[in-house]
């Protein structure tokens, strides 16, 4: 009967191992996962560089809203032409947002874009789709920097009155 016991103890053993390592090996699997692209959760999609670029093939029909501060605006960059509103201010401005022409929200990775992009379609807006503007250049599209210009400086080394 010891040997029995033995038995059964070594073999519950040697058949939990695979379990314990199959659980090991899951569990890594889910932290890679975890590492990987986060899940879109919005309802208004995530638009590709392609998708965005047959967009601003007709800018007549289009609004870009750029949902990022101004000091990430100067950091990373932007599109070309585009309507500055931050992701916090959207609610208050959307007066200011034409009816008649199709939306795309722009942040650093669409995060913000993407709730500033549902918030306008819940209103009433043509949402096209949010985009993040690094995205957007990994994928191997354009974004202008607008370098704002030095301060005028007086022979003396101090700032020149404006006018």
């Amino acid at each position: 009967m010891k040997n029995l016991k033995a038995v059964l103890v070594i073999a519950a053993w040697a058949l939990a191992a695979p379990v314990a390592f199959g659980q090991q090996v899951g569990n890594t699997a889910g932290n890679a996962a975890a590492h990987a692209a986060p899940v879109w959760k919005y309802k208004s999609p995530k638009l590709s560089r392609s998708q965005v670029d047959a967009l601003l093939a007709k800018p007549e029909q289009l609004v870009i809203i750029d949902v990022r501060r101004p000091d990430e605006l100067t950091d990373k960059g932007g599109f070309p032409a585009y309507l500055s509103i931050q992701a916090q201010e959207l609610d208050k401005y959307t007066a200011f947002i034409p009816k008649d022409r199709t939306v795309v929200t722009v942040s650093n990775h669409a995060g913000r874009a993407g709730v500033a992009a549902d918030l306008l379609a819940s209103k009433g807006f043509k949402v096209a789709g949010a985009i993040g503007s690094e995205n957007y250049q990994e994928e191997g599209g354009t974004i202008s920097k607008v370098v704002p210009p030095a301060p005028k400086v007086a022979d003396a080394g101090k700032p020149v009155a404006k006018n």
